[in-house]
């Protein structure tokens, strides 16, 4: 099965300001983040990515530009259940006033029960977009092969609720993943479980390219080995 290369947006105007953007309209990439997104391209050259999909809202949209510049044979797909969580009325509110917000304890605490007024809740954001994954890495998978990697630029409580779903998490711990602006989070599905091979990756990700194993490694090419201790999955 495919190998998802997880993109958190570069940073925006909102991150800047300390503002919860959530899906507020007009939230574009800053000065760092532009910097952050024009070396996305150097950063994934060594990967043979089949396909970018892309969160509907702009500051991703802008993360891409880039690197879909450079490789304009790359096809772009928006997938909606990819987007920011529903803030509802909490979006386009300051983090510093949210703070003070009963709900925010839950939140950060107990994030499987919390439910933004006016939005949707945790849960229902996780539900939508492991949904979205499967289904992407069947299709990649049937349109470019098992070994396939493709590129999914999204934002940061999406990507960590990613991140708890494919390390067998509960959500309600998913606040003690972290992702960085314009970071790389990889994650290798394979027919018996999915394997974290990065997590807020701001470096080299050449090694994340797909390899033949060796012949004594045993195990399949799409890193089904049955390996239980020293790294295993075929990983680099």
């Amino acid at each position: 099965m495919p190998t998802l290369i997880l993109v958190r947006h570069g940073r925006s105007t909102a991150n800047t300001a300390g503002v919860l953007a959530g899906r507020t309209p007009g939230v574009a990439l800053d000065e760092r983040g532009a910097e952050q997104a024009a070396a996305l391209p150097g950063r994934l050259a060594a990967l043979p990515i089949a396909a970018v999909v892309s969160s509907p809202l702009q500051r991703c949209r802008e993360t891409l530009r880039p690197l879909l510049d450079a490789r304009p044979d790359l096809p772009l797909h928006t997938e909606e259940r990819i987007s920011e969580c529903d803030y509802g009325d909490w979006a386009g509110r300051k983090l510093a006033e949210l703070a003070d917000e009963p709900l925010m304890t839950v939140v950060q605490q107990h994030p499987s029960s919390a439910a933004f007024p006016g939005g949707e809740s945790m849960r229902a954001m996780q539900a939508r977009a492991v949904d979205a994954v499967r289904e992407w890495n069947a299709r990649i998978e049937a349109e470019h092969g098992e070994n396939a990697v493709y590129v999914m630029c999204s934002h940061g409580d999406i990507i960590k609720s990613l991140v708890a779903d494919a390390l067998g998490m509960h959500l309600d711990l998913f606040q003690r993943v972290h992702a960085d602006p314009c970071s790389v989070t990889a994650i290798r599905y394979t027919r018996l479980r999915p394997f974290l091979l990065r997590l807020g990756d701001t470096g080299d990700l050449a090694p994340l390219a797909p390899r033949e194993p060796a012949p004594d490694e045993g195990g399949t090419a799409d890193g089904e080995a049955d390996a239980a201790v020293g790294g295993g999955a075929g990983a680099p």
